[in-house]
């Protein structure tokens, strides 16, 4: 025992470490929401079945649906469109979108008066994708881009039932024990788990509920322009005139209204930097005629 007790003394940063895996070891594991609960000698104990019921541990994992059939797939478009009428194809996209069953989730315009571009956000049903896509297009002058991207989230969707199924069984084994509670001490013990376990359960729920949405309601983004250059997406052509004499006179005016910008930053800050200079020009001067009167004197003394 001594011989432990000096070897511990000598190797105290080989010691700490050893306390702190064994400590790491033993806290993993641990079950989830056996944590902090001590119900032996009181009568409030888990039946067989509760290990199985316990929630998934953070390594385990749910078999992946390998069926290629009913996957769950999250479909977005983008639409980049230049228009003659951008306010009214705007009002179009989204009344197609309300007709279809859907609804509008974003909508901005700018400019309206001059070079207008906006962007607007729609959920439509899934099976109505493609035929409003086509519509969508036909109120452009020209299709800059299309993209359509698809994430299936077939494997998270199943993942949320399995945790589900888990977190209801757990909830049930605590109901029951709270069922068995004799004192006031086991009772707030386990009703702070039951509301530790709902939250998961709700939790879930709303994962399960914002992937079925996503699914089941297709997103369009559509962005809008008189001017292909407005437009998030590059044009594809690789040399054209008119679009860099454009993009020259474009240059110019941003030029000129930096200059300008800087030209009244620089009369607001006159209060500050005009009273300066004119107090260095008086102190230069000053300097300048006292070092020419000094000048003449030794010219005279000589």
């Amino acid at each position: 025992m001594s011989a432990a007790i000096n070897w511990i003394k000598n190797n105290k940063i080989t010691s700490l470490l050893i306390i702190v895996v064994v400590f790491l070891v033993f806290e993993k594991s641990t079950p989830v929401y056996q944590a902090g609960l001590n119900y032996a000698g009181r009568g409030l104990t888990l039946n067989k079945t509760a290990e199985s019921m316990m929630p998934l541990a953070a390594g385990d994992a749910v078999k992946p649906t390998t069926s290629t059939q009913n996957r769950m797939v999250i479909t977005d478009s983008y639409l980049s469109l230049v228009v003659k009428n951008v306010g009214a194809a705007q009002q179009l996209i989204v009344k197609k979108a309300q007709e279809s069953g859907g609804f509008m989730v974003y909508s901005s315009l700018n400019n309206p008066a001059e070079n207008a571009n906006a962007s607007v956000t729609v959920r439509i049903p899934g099976k109505s994708l493609q035929s409003i896509l086509n519509y969508y297009k036909t109120l452009a002058l020209k299709v800059v881009a299309e993209n359509l991207s698809r994430e299936d989230v077939t494997n998270q969707y199943t993942d949320i039932d399995a945790r589900l199924a888990t977190l209801n069984k757990t909830k049930a084994i605590f109901e029951d024990m709270l069922d068995k509670a004799a004192t006031v001490a086991d009772i707030l013990n386990v009703q702070r788990e039951l509301l530790n376990v709902q939250d998961q359960i709700d939790a879930q729920i709303g994962q399960k509920k914002y992937l079925q949405e996503n699914i089941n309601l297709t997103k369009i983004t559509v962005y809008l322009s008189t001017d292909e250059l407005s437009l998030p997406y590059a044009p594809l052509e690789v040399w054209r005139p008119g679009v860099i004499f454009k993009e020259a006179v474009r240059s110019l005016i941003g030029f000129g209204r930096m200059l300008a910008g800087s030209l009244i930053w620089l009369g607001v800050y006159a209060v500050v930097w005009l009273p300066i200079l004119l107090i260095v020009f008086i102190v230069k001067k000053r300097f300048a005629k006292k070092h020419l009167v000094c000048n003449n004197s030794k010219i005279h003394e000589t």
